[in-house]
């Protein structure tokens, strides 16, 4: 079985029933619906599906006209408004989560500076930046073309330059 969420934006009651809910009558809801004041989806075959949020919309466009006495133009662009703010609200959430992010990522770039700053100032005062050990093999790089006994041939998978191990010896 395919899994199905509802949610308050799922457009499920058919006119009659968002009629109902909203205390509103059917002719009421298209004719909201061609004002644009509540745009409701629609079925395969076409007929309007309301959602929650359709009805408390619808609830709130007629206590607007009813109690506050307000005309259907007026009352679209409250509705504009409000999902504007809602909007405008989210954005400056998303934007708060961006700004606590990047105070953290600058808090650890300082940190990192402050670290760098000191190995730095250590370094001049002597010591190595970085610790370096110390063997009796080294790498001497030879030019392209050029072996050594125990080198492989010219033509033998080479990286550039050839380098070979050569064992340093100590004279003292």
């Amino acid at each position: 079985m395919i899994g199905f969420e509802l949610n308050d934006d799922s457009p499920v009651y058919v006119i009659s029933v968002a009629a109902q809910m909203s205390g509103l009558h059917a002719q009421t809801l298209r004719a909201y619906d061609r004002l644009g004041l509540v745009s409701p989806g629609r079925a395969a075959g076409g007929g309007r599906r309301y959602s929650l949020r359709d009805i408390l919309v619808l609830r709130e466009v007629q206590r607007l006209s009813q109690e506050e006495g307000v005309n259907l133009s007026g009352i679209k662009r409250i509705l504009e408004l409000e999902t504007e703010q809602q909007r405008n609200r989210s954005l400056l959430s998303e934007l708060h989560a961006e700004i606590t992010q990047l105070r953290a990522e600058l808090e650890s770039t300082r940190a990192v500076a402050a670290r760098l700053a000191a190995l730095l100032r250590s370094r001049n005062e002597g010591a190595a930046l970085v610790p370096v050990r110390r063997s009796d093999t080294s790498v001497t790089p030879q030019p392209a073309g050029r072996t050594q006994p125990g080198q492989a041939a010219p033509g033998a998978a080479t990286l550039g330059r050839a380098a070979t191990l050569r064992k340093t010896t100590n004279n003292g």
